[in-house]
C-alpha cells in the first residue's frame, strides 16, 4: 500500500497564495519599498525588512533554472511516482520556485527552457498544486 503524497498546510502568511492555486491563478507578494517580487511568503520584505508586502498575480511564465531527475523515489509516498523531475523555476518577475515538471519528456528537459504552469487539483482535497511543463511554443 503507498502512502498518501503530503500536502501544503498554508499558514495565515502563505494563504493568500494557496487560494489563489485552487482559483488557477498565482498570486505572490510585492514590495514597494524594494521594486520587487518577493517568493516564499513573509511578513516583512526582505532586504528593507518594511511591512509593505501586498499580493499581485503573476501570470507564472519562467524559465527553467536548475532540475534533477529523481529516478528513485525520493521517499515512500512517491514510490509510484517516478521518475519525479524536480525542478527550480525562476519567474520572469523575479523569484524562484521549487516544483516539479510534468508531461516533459526526461531527455528533452534543458536549463534555460521556457515553462509554463500547470494547475494541479488534488482529487479528494481542496488543495491545488503548482507543476511546470515546457512551453509549447
Amino acid at each position: 500500500m503507498t502512502e498518501p503524497l503530503p500536502l501544503p498546510e498554508p499558514t495565515p502568511v502563505s494563504q493568500p497564495f494557496w487560494d489563489a492555486l485552487r482559483e488557477h491563478r498565482i498570486r505572490i507578494q510585492y514590495s514597494p519599498s524594494s521594486g520587487r517580487y518577493v517568493f516564499y511568503p513573509r511578513t516583512l520584505a526582505p532586504g528593507t525588512l518594511a511591512d509593505d508586502l501586498e499580493w499581485r498575480d503573476i501570470d507564472g511564465a519562467g524559465t527553467l533554472y536548475t532540475y534533477t531527475i529523481a529516478r528513485r523515489p525520493t521517499g515512500p509516498p512517491w514510490a509510484e511516482h517516478a521518475p519525479q523531475l524536480l525542478a527550480v523555476v525562476q519567474w520572469d518577475v523575479g523569484p524562484r520556485v521549487s516544483t516539479e515538471l510534468v508531461d516533459v519528456d526526461p531527455d528533452e528537459i534543458r536549463v534555460g527552457m521556457r515553462v509554463s504552469p500547470v494547475f494541479h487539483d488534488v482529487p479528494g482535497h481542496s488543495a491545488t498544486l503548482l507543476y511546470y511543463t515546457k512551453d509549447s511554443g
